[in-house]
């Protein structure tokens, strides 16, 4: 009787164990942030992704593995401490210029899991390709850009043909993995020396652009001016010559009208030019018309009034 009790209170303990195991891995939880991918026997077969508490069979017969749906950031060349403080890889992060200078570059990759089947059966380690397609692409982007560049105003360019190189990467690896964006966070010189150094050339190089663009704002000031004396100038020109040809103008016609009345009577029109001609000339002269011919006639005319002028003040 006691070893077929015993018997008994073993199995059953067995179908107790058995039952709890059962009972704790028939039920995960996902959250809104999470996907699953039920696995049975070895193989992939739903994809969850719907938050909330779902049923599977129990382990070893489906089991459950929950992945990120959220946006992810992979750090290269250095890693944030959970104090907050960085640490720095630099060996990972020595690189060579196109015009063989040494820099040390680092950047955060954002990525997501785009075929969660893929990221857990084409690879053993997913995020580790992810890093080394990182480094390889980083490389090459570097080692073919000048060092002006990468240290100065070409960040963007080599941000932009990193992530075009890694993307091409990570799709023909195919491991279920999709690069949304590369993000340099420092570029610099290995040491305080050449900092210095280059640092200097840069200011120079500064220094020289700023002389050009004030050598370039006073030749426009200069230019603008002189374009605004060219144009009084011509202004004024045009005015004259229109005065010109207006007086030439009046000329002609006060010619004209004249030329009329002197063809009308030649005689009486000769004298009368001659006498104004006379009063132009000598404005204060006393002229007399003088009639040669015999006869009892008066002799001389005066021409001017022969009325006395009167005095001002005068009593009379």
């Amino acid at each position: 009787m006691s070893v077929k009790r015993t018997m008994l209170t073993f199995g059953l303990g067995v179908f107790v164990v058995v039952g709890l195991i059962a009972a704790l891995t028939s039920w995960y939880t996902v959250d809104e942030s999470e996907q699953a991918v039920v696995i049975t026997f070895g193989r992939a077969d739903d994809m969850v992704t719907d938050s909330g508490l779902h049923f599977k069979l129990p382990w070893p017969i489906q089991r459950a593995e929950i992945l990120k749906k959220e946006t992810l950031s992979l750090q290269f060349g250095y890693k944030q401490n959970a104090d907050g403080t960085l640490e720095a890889f630099d060996k990972e992060t020595k690189m060579i210029t196109g015009d063989e200078f040494i820099v040390l570059t680092d950047l955060v990759v954002q990525w997501k899991i785009s075929d969660p089947k893929k990221y857990l059966f084409n690879s053993q380690n997913p995020q580790e390709i992810l890093h080394s397609a990182t480094s390889s692409a980083i490389r090459s982007i570097i080692g073919s850009s000048k060092i002006d560049a990468a240290l100065t105003d070409g960040k963007a360019d080599i941000e932009a043909n990193t992530r075009d190189l890694l993307i091409s990467l990570i799709e023909k690896y195919d491991i279920g993995i999709s690069v949304l964006g590369v993000k340099l966070q420092d570029v610099e010189l290995p040491n305080a020396e050449v900092r210095a150094a280059f640092t200097a050339v840069t200011d120079a190089r500064e220094t020289k652009n700023t002389k050009i663009n004030e050598a370039k704002k006073y030749e426009n000031k200069r230019l603008s001016e002189a374009q605004g004396e060219k144009d009084a100038i011509i202004s004024k020109a045009e005015g004259q010559k229109t005065a010109r040809i207006q007086q030439a103008e009046g000329e002609v016609a006060v010619f004209n009208k004249l030329y009329e009345q002197y063809s009308g009577n030649k005689a009486i029109t000769r004298e009368r030019l001659v006498i104004e001609t006379l009063e132009a000339v000598l404005p204060t002269a006393q002229i007399y018309i003088m009639n040669d011919d015999g006869g009892d006639t008066l002799k001389y005319l005066p021409i001017q009034s022969t009325q006395p002028k009167t005095t001002e003040g005068s009593g009379n």
